[in-house]
C-alpha cells in the first residue's frame, strides 16, 4: 500500500467509527511503517464538540483557537489492508 491510501483509509475507519460523536477538524498528525511486521501505524487529532470552549468569554479570550483535541492512532496490515486497532495516543500536556 502507500501512503496516501493508507491515510485515506485511516481517516475513513476513525470517522465511521466516531460518527455518533460529530468529530471536527479531523488532520493527519503522523506516519509510520514497521518493515519487520508489515503494518502501518497511522496518527489522527480530530476535535470532539464538548472539547470546544463554550461562552462568550471564551469567544472574546481566543480559546477556540486552542481547542482540546484528542488523537488516535490507526494499525492496518500491509499486506491486507486490514485495520488490526484503533488505539489512543496520549500526548503530553
Amino acid at each position: 500500500m502507500d501512503v496516501k491510501t493508507v491515510v485515506a483509509q485511516a481517516k475513513h475507519q476513525i470517522a465511521d467509527l466516531f460518527a455518533d460523536e460529530a468529530i471536527e477538524n479531523l488532520g493527519l498528525e503522523e506516519v509510520d511503517y514497521d518493515e519487520s511486521k508489515g503494518v502501518w501505524s497511522v496518527t489522527l487529532g480530530f476535535s470532539r464538540p464538548w472539547d470546544q470552549p463554550r461562552g462568550a468569554l471564551a469567544a472574546i479570550a481566543g480559546q477556540n483557537l486552542y481547542a482540546k483535541r484528542a488523537f488516535k492512532v490507526v494499525q492496518i496490515e500491509d499486506a491486507t489492508s486490514k485495520v488490526l486497532s484503533v488505539r489512543n495516543r496520549d500526548v503530553p500536556a
